[in-house]
């Protein structure tokens, strides 16, 4: 194993933090996959993955079984960690400037597919080795002035080599599910059944240019960008959504770091046995066919059905009860679809979103993840 520090320009106290990025296997074998941990740094349980997956390559490296490198960033976000108000961890948003730790990461294509001009071949691995250099040169030309624009830069510059990328994260409260795009169904439905996940939602571009998207998109960028010249889809990236916030224990987490090592050994990084894969559906659905229930006024939340739940349109979800006015509000499934994700907490304001179902039909448009 192989450690690094990377240090964060940028802090407005003059302090200074560091990213850690560890290393397992062959440095130049020619492919490279990358898992990073809650980036929304208030997200516990990637974290205890990520301690699992730590020791589990370290056994795997020492056994000579790792034939590419992998690249475990076991916390992706040292400004979220130590970020608390009132006692409680405030991890998702920047508390200095109020933006989202996993959104607004730099678009590369264009600059990367000017750098090229007049220097691609008619060969894709060529073109693949050139375009990632352009990419980082790209990168390290982009202005830097604020502790969140530095952890944006080294995050994404830490995967522009990689050929998959997983961004582990939790929801509030939820069963498993993945965000990817679709342009490799086959990798996603694949990775889903390694981890038993019943659910991947799909979507060309969710809006505001999430970190996953940033890794994998700029590809099809290119391909767009650079007509005259073969270009693979060189990056699978998708986030992982580890149940939720309060799932944490070593049972889950062993359980699911042995589901991202199958699914690397079947991406062809792992030699040597790490376990079999047992059938396992996942239902891939678009992204804009996850509808919302919202709270009408506020009350206290009862729900009516448990997240994994195929459910139906009109069937009854959640009461939403207002203790002082006596008003009991019942709300219902939009569309038939999973009940995949709810809200943890049992008091609701006045328009909050309470739960998600994922249909199969796209019905929304615009920006399709919530802030």
């Amino acid at each position: 194993m192989r450690s690094q520090h990377h240090v964060l320009r940028g802090s407005p106290s003059g302090t200074q933090r560091s990213l850690l990025s560890l290393h397992f296997g062959p440095a130049h074998s020619g492919r490279q996959a990358l898992l990073q941990c809650a980036l929304h740094a208030d997200e516990i349980p990637p974290l205890l993955v990520g301690y699992h997956l730590r020791q589990r390559l370290a056994s795997l490296e020492a056994a000579g079984q790792l034939k590419h490198e992998v690249v475990l960033v076991p916390a992706a976000n040292p400004i979220g960690l130590a970020q608390h108000l009132w006692g409680r961890h405030q991890g998702r948003f920047e508390i200095n400037s109020g933006h989202n730790f996993n959104r607004h990461y730099p678009d590369l294509a264009a600059a990367a597919a000017e750098r090229v001009q007049g220097r691609l071949s008619d060969d894709a691995r060529t073109n693949t080795r050139l375009l990632r250099a352009a990419m980082h040169a790209a990168l390290a030309a982009c202005t830097v002035e604020t502790e969140l624009q530095s952890l944006r830069q080294t995050l994404l510059d830490l995967t522009i080599d990689a050929d998959i990328v997983l961004d582990l994260h939790c929801d509030n409260q939820a069963v498993m599910h993945l965000y990817t795009t679709p342009h490799h169904p086959e990798v996603t439905r694949d990775l889903g059944r390694c981890l038993q996940a019943p659910l991947a939602l799909i979507a060309e571009e969710s809006g505001d240019f999430p970190f996953d998207e940033s890794c994998s998109m700029v590809w099809s960028k290119l391909q767009a960008l650079l007509p005259g010249h073969p270009v693979d889809l060189a990056c699978f990236a998708a986030t992982v959504e580890h149940r939720g916030e309060a799932d944490v224990s070593h049972a889950l987490a062993a359980q699911d770091a042995d589901g991202l090592l199958r699914f690397l050994a079947r991406q062809g990084f792992i030699q040597g046995d790490v376990g079999s894969t047992e059938p396992f559906d996942c239902s891939l659905r678009p992204l804009a066919g996850s509808l919302p229930l919202n709270a009408p006024h506020a009350g206290v939340l009862v729900y009516h059905v448990e997240p994994g739940a195929e459910v139906k349109a009109g069937q009854a979800m959640v009461e939403v009860i207002d203790p002082i006015g006596g008003e009991s509000t019942l709300l219902r499934s939009p569309v038939d679809g999973l009940f995949y994700a709810r809200e943890q907490q049992r008091w609701a304001q006045a328009g909050q979103k309470l739960a998600r179902v994922a249909g199969f039909e796209a019905k929304r448009t615009g920006k399709l993840l919530s802030a």
